[in-house]
């Protein structure tokens, strides 16, 4: 039985615009290490931060956070984004770091299930007051203990440059048939319509996740996810035959290239739109981010219009294994804090602060756009692969959303496949 609470959007943003022993595996894939400058003489100890934020953006954000912790000193183990995503589950049974960022809802969950997340409950009882109740659903396991702290979080939408938009007289399409014909109006003025990379596997599931929301409606794909629907249903066939649709104004060869490099032509105006998230921004030049804008993306069954959107919420967890646990619940205590997240939405665009009490006065124009998509959508998905069980993301979801991306036209054997898997992984 899934046990996850809802998650409403509209409540979010109420009063608000394998195997063992990961240390090593992880630093032997591109983890480095670093003190933080500003915590080197705390009365707590020492705290190690495992950290996913391997890109320069969130990495310097991040960087600059930790130097206003005095309690401990904190050191920040980085490790490549997609790495620390694939290792987790041995990381976590190893030797994690005392503290590690991870993600909202049903990915927190399986592993404080699994008696790998430190219960920090009483940290919320201090900072709870911060946080809408639907952060704190996203951030409460099966048991009803809170194991996470919502630190930013990022709308996907339909993301493109005003300058390009004004000068060849597009308009945002309303509904499925108006993205198609201006797709094929960009064709004609040698645009690429639709950026789009998968080499890390992840970005198609954006995909995947808009148009079947679009489609079949937000609890359909929620109780997908969870393994309770047939991956050989036709209202799931139905969504990879209308995306096979939209496969000609991709991106080609998209298996090779990362969202870095399928941003940069949207950054080098040579694609029309990218429908990715909000942290996009992070590969425009500071002088460009004013250029920068988006629309959700469009209607396609009116039963459920633009009601829901995939809006991840990031943040943090305490190890069981940790070795500091006071100074690592120190840690996560100033990480809640509204002041650290405002430090880190003004260094990095692409992100939304979490808590109730952050400062949203000096947001960009695109992050209260962002705010107020967010706001006006009725539910929020957390994205394919933090909405169902980490081991069915990454052992069948991304092989099998690259092989469609490859040959989108084998359907039928491919949503075979997945059910197959699915039954004896969803036990």
């Amino acid at each position: 039985m899934d046990h996850r609470p809802p998650i409403s959007r509209r409540n979010l943003l109420l009063g608000t615009a394998a195997a063992f022993g990961v240390p090593a595996v992880l630093a032997g894939c591109g983890g480095s290490e670093q003190p933080s400058p500003g915590s080197t003489s705390g009365n707590l100890g020492a705290v190690t931060l495992g950290s996913n934020a391997s890109d320069e953006v969130p990495k310097k954000s991040l960087a600059t956070v930790i130097e206003k912790f005095t309690q401990a000193s904190v050191r920040i183990n980085t490790v490549d984004h997609n790495t620390f995503q694939e290792n987790i589950n041995r990381y976590l049974r190893g030797t994690p770091d005392d503290v590690f960022t991870w993600f909202a809802g049903y990915r927190m969950q399986f592993f404080a299930e699994q008696g790998l997340a430190t219960d920090i409950s009483d940290v919320w009882q201090e900072i709870g007051g911060d946080y809408t109740q639907a952060f704190k659903d996203a951030s409460t396991g099966v048991d009803g203990k809170q194991y996470f702290i919502p630190f930013t979080y990022y709308p996907w939408a339909v993301f493109y440059r005003k300058s390009v938009w004004e000068e060849k007289g597009y308009e945002p399409p309303k509904t499925l048939d108006e993205l198609t014909a201006l797709a094929k109006k960009m064709q004609g003025d040698d645009l690429v319509p639709i950026a789009f990379a998968d080499k890390d596997g992840w970005p198609a599931m954006g995909t995947f996740d808009i148009i079947n929301m679009r489609m079949n409606g937000y609890d359909f794909h929620i109780s997908l996810m969870a393994g309770k629907e047939s991956w050989t249903d036709p209202r799931v066939k139905q969504v990879f035959d209308t995306w096979r649709g939209l496969m000609e104004y991709h991106q080609p060869a998209s298996l090779g290239r990362t969202w870095q490099e399928a941003a940069q032509s949207l950054v080098q105006k040579k694609s029309g739109m990218y429908l990715l998230g909000m942290f996009v921004a992070q590969q425009f030049p500071e002088e460009d981010l004013a250029d920068l804008d988006f629309f959700t993306f469009p209607e396609i069954n009116p039963t459920y219009g633009t009601d829901s959107i995939d809006a991840p919420i990031d943040g943090y967890m305490v190890s069981a294994k940790a070795k500091n646990v006071d100074g690592a619940k120190a840690l996560v205590k100033h990480l809640a804090q509204a002041s650290s997240q405002d430090i880190a939405t003004e260094l990095d665009p692409g992100t939304l602060a979490a808590s109730s009490k952050a400062d949203t006065s000096g947001y960009s124009a695109l992050q209260k756009r962002g705010a107020e998509l967010v706001s006006q959508a009725s539910h929020i998905a957390q994205f394919l692969d933090r909405d169902t069980r980490p081991d069915f993301a990454s052992t069948v979801m991304i092989p099998s959303l690259q092989s469609f991306v490859d040959k989108p036209a084998e359907i039928d054997s491919l949503l075979t496949s997945i059910e197959q898997q699915k039954a004896n992984i969803f036990r």
